[in-house]
C-alpha cells in the first residue's frame, strides 16, 4: 500500500475520531407540552418532525442520541401548589409524562429523566439521570462526548438551562433553532433566550447545516 493510501486511512480515522465526539441532544419533548397538553407550548408539536431528521442524520452516522424528559414526582417545589412557577406537568409514569407521538427515538436512545426530586426543579438535562443512576455528565464523559446538538421544548427554559449548563461545564454546543420552541411568558422571552445562549459561545444551526457538518469528510 502507498503513502497515499495510508494518508487517506490515516485522514479518516481522524475524521471518524471528530465525529464521535458529537451527540444529538432531546429536550423533554412530552406530550404535556404539545398543543392540548397541562403545560402546552405554542407550535410545541412542530419540533417533531424536524428532530426526526436529527435522530436519522445521528443514527446513520452511529453517533449517540440523548432525549431527557421532565419526571416530576406528585409533590415538588417546581407546581405552584408547593411555590413553584407550574401547574403540574410530567407526572412520574402518566400518559402526558410519555415522548410526543410520532418522535422516532432509536431504541437505543439515552434517557435521562430530570426533577425526579421534590425539591428539584429540574430544568437543565445536567440535573438528570439515566435509568442505571448514572449523572448526564457522567454519561456523555464515558462516551468521550464533547459537542451537544441541542433541540426540543421549551427554548427559554429547559433548553436554555441545558444549554448553558453544557457551555459552563467545557462543550461545544449547537442550537438547532429549526427544532425548538418556547413557552415566552413574556414575548420575546424565546429570542432573548436563543441571544444568551449565542453570547455565552453556542452555535446556532439548522438541518442543512448541521448535515453538512455531520457528513463533513475531507478528501
Amino acid at each position: 500500500m502507498g503513502i497515499i493510501s495510508w494518508i487517506k486511512i490515516l485522514r479518516k480515522e481522524c475524521v471518524n475520531a471528530v465525529m464521535a465526539d458529537k451527540a444529538l441532544v432531546i429536550i423533554d419533548v412530552q406530550k404535556c407540552f404539545l398543543p392540548g397538553g397541562s403545560l402546552a407550548v405554542a407550535e410545541g408539536d412542530n419540533v417533531v418532525s424536524p428532530l426526526n431528521r436529527y435522530i436519522e442524520l445521528f443514527r446513520d452516522q452511529g453517533l449517540p442520541i440523548y432525549a431527557t424528559r421532565d419526571w416530576h414526582p406528585n409533590v415538588t417545589i417546581h407546581f405552584k401548589a408547593y411555590g413553584g412557577l407550574w401547574p403540574p406537568h410530567c407526572i412520574q409514569n402518566t400518559p402526558e409524562a410519555e415522548f410526543a407521538p410520532g418522535l422516532e427515538l432509536p431504541e437505543n436512545v439515552e434517557i435521562i429523566s430530570a426533577g425526579i426530586g421534590p425539591d428539584e426543579e429540574g430544568y437543565s438535562g445536567f440535573e438528570g439521570f439515566t435509568k442505571e443512576g448514572q449523572s448526564f455528565m457522567d454519561s456523555l464523559q464515558a462516551h468521550g462526548i464533547r459537542h451537544l446538538y441541542v433541540g426540543g421544548i421549551a427554548t427559554d427554559y429547559c433548553v436554555r438551562y441545558t444549554v448553558l449548563d453544557a457551555l459552563r461545564r467545557g462543550f461545544r454546543v449547537t442550537v438547532l433553532t429549526d427544532a425548538i420552541r418556547g413557552v415566552d411568558l413574556e414575548p420575546g422571552d424565546s429570542q432573548r433566550a436563543i441571544d444568551e445562549m449565542v453570547q455565552n459561545g453556542a452555535k446556532t444551526f439548522e438541518i442543512e447545516d448541521v448535515e453538512k457538518d455531520i457528513r463533513a469528510v475531507p478528501a
